[in-house]
């Protein structure tokens, strides 16, 4: 009996982990949302949010999880942005450390201006985790959230590090933690 628990176990899990590796979330099209959220540290990521913002996708963005030593001159500079745009339009969140403090941070942020709809930039297999734990710290039904994942090509290595991390977080959820 324990020998086929087991075996369902990770067979679920194999197939789970099937599903995640070869549906990876994909970028979206330049529709228009309020606002543009994007996660840093990846590669592109904020490349992306920055031209999204630049082509009128929306009216501001959140870069979360900025380094508390980055200044906005600093960033400006890196992704030859005018300084205009960052002082009109992007903000530079500092508070998040990992995953589930960057949707804290979101969730505040967006609840202070009252936004309706915000683009989520992140890696591709960053994605579900990301959009969970925004999902989590949002109230039901007040924001609506469309996922730009910035391709990537991952080892197995990430996916299956990822896919765990997904589906703790997961259970954590259904238990209410």
């Amino acid at each position: 009996m324990i020998v086929r628990f087991l075996a369902i176990t990770l067979l679920t899990w194999m197939l789970g982990f099937v599903w995640f590796a070869i549906f990876l979330p994909q970028p979206l099209d330049g529709r228009r949302t309020d606002a543009i959220v994007v996660l840093t540290g990846g590669a592109g990521r904020i490349d992306r949010g920055i031209a999204l913002l630049q082509s009128g996708a929306a009216k501001r963005m959140l870069i979360s999880g900025v380094d508390r030593s980055v200044r906005p001159v600093e960033l400006a500079a890196e992704y030859k942005t005018p300084e205009a745009l960052l002082s009109c339009c992007i903000t530079l969140g500092r508070e998040a450390i990992d995953t589930r403090s960057n949707g804290l941070e979101t969730a505040r942020w967006l609840e202070r201006r009252d936004y309706k709809t915000v683009r989520l930039i992140t890696t591709d297999w960053h994605m579900r985790r990301a959009a969970l734990e925004l999902r989590q710290a949002l109230p039901d039904g007040k924001v609506s959230i469309v996922y730009d994942a910035v391709p990537s090509r991952p080892s197995l290595t990430i996916l299956a590090r990822e896919y765990n991390k997904y589906l703790l977080r997961r259970i954590a959820a259904l238990i209410g933690i």
